[in-house]
């Protein structure tokens, strides 16, 4: 029998409850330590997930328990410090996203774990998230033939009002930059699963609720090689139709020479043959449980299929800094009202 891959965590927040979740369902996982500043709220976690020792001070964790990985379940400004702590005890983690609080920071960090040769994974999960998986085996088919353009309308309905986001992620409403840098971000780099590098962005960001500090509305352009397009519509006061307005979070639209292809709020896909009238639902198996069609469960398993079986891995830090650079371009945009080549 393999000996079970040894996590510690790092973390209590909202979100964490979806890694503890799927950390619990991972049958070579064995959760063995908990850090949290507060020891009362890690008892409890601790408790409801079996995990069986609690921690407040990060580095006397790993270096007490020694776990073979690290989750790191806490805001950016901890990150730094958290991922350095972890890499040079030679420890490979998984860093929340924002990765850091800046670019400039994240190139720094990102630097440090080239030169320790360390292994660090973004927990970027929507690229997981089923509908989207299933979405990249049908380009990958080629059924819509040669593509147009791809096309994302972020809905999710919770940016409206004076206490938008108190109920869940209050944090959000102090963000200076909010809308590409805490959510759309995670299109950009489904955008580029899905399609590819970028080549130019154009932007135009808007706040629309003056309760908070950030942008909560915007277009982005994006170009792609062979002529593609990809637009992100996003607004967060807007809804849109699905009894569950967090599980996409929104709708997607890909035109292609053979055929089209849309994604409902409710995780359906359909597709439909260019001269033809009728919507075909594609048949796929997705689950509307936990977050995201379980998305966080998908990325976990995928990262511990690496550690044990050297499979490929999706969105180390160095990859992932392709995104990072493309958000800052996106603001960049934005400011100065022009089209900015990426690269």
């Amino acid at each position: 029998m393999q000996k079970k891959l040894r996590v510690a965590t790092v973390g209590t927040g909202y979100f964490s409850q979806f890694h503890y979740n799927a950390w619990a369902r991972i049958q070579e996982v064995e959760l063995v330590a908990l850090c949290n500043r507060s020891a009362t709220v890690a008892s409890s976690v601790a408790q409801e997930h079996a995990i069986p020792a609690i921690y407040t001070d990060f580095i006397q964790m790993l270096d007490e328990v020694k776990p073979d990985l690290v989750d790191i379940i806490t805001p950016p400004h901890t990150h730094v410090n958290y991922v350095t702590a972890s890499i040079e005890r030679g420890i490979p983690c998984i860093c929340q996203k924002p990765f850091t609080t800046s670019l400039e920071e994240a190139e720094t960090l990102t630097q440090l774990i080239q030169e320790k040769n360390a292994t660090v994974i973004i927990h970027e999960n929507f690229r997981f998230q089923p509908w989207y998986q299933e979405i990249k085996k049908i380009l990958l088919s080629e059924q819509l033939g040669n593509l147009y353009n791809l096309t994302f309308r972020l809905r999710p309905g919770d940016g409206q009002g004076q206490d938008a986001y108190l109920a869940r992620q209050p944090y959000f409403r102090d963000m200076e930059r909010f809308l590409i840098h805490e959510t759309g971000i995670h299109w950009v780099d489904v955008f580029r699963y899905l399609l590819g590098e970028v080549d130019s962005v154009y932007a135009d960001l808007q706040q629309l609720n003056p309760a908070i500090k950030g942008e909560d509305a915007g277009i982005v352009l994006f170009q792609f090689n062979n002529n593609i397009r990809g637009i992100f519509d996003g607004n967060r006061l807007a809804d849109h139709a699905a009894e569950n307005m967090r599980l996409t979070m929104g709708e997607m639209h890909i035109e292609g020479s053979k055929g089209s292809l849309k994604l409902e709020g409710n995780g359906i896909i359909s597709t439909r043959k260019t001269g033809e009238a009728q919507w075909i639902p594609h048949e796929y198996a997705f689950t509307t449980l936990n977050f995201g069609g379980d998305c966080v469960y998908n990325l976990q398993q995928h990262v511990v299929e690496h550690i044990l079986h050297q499979s490929e891995l999706h969105n180390c830090a160095q990859d992932y800094m392709r995104n990072i650079k493309i958000e800052d371009l996106i603001y960049k945009s934005s400011s100065l009202e022009q089209r900015i080549k990426t690269r």
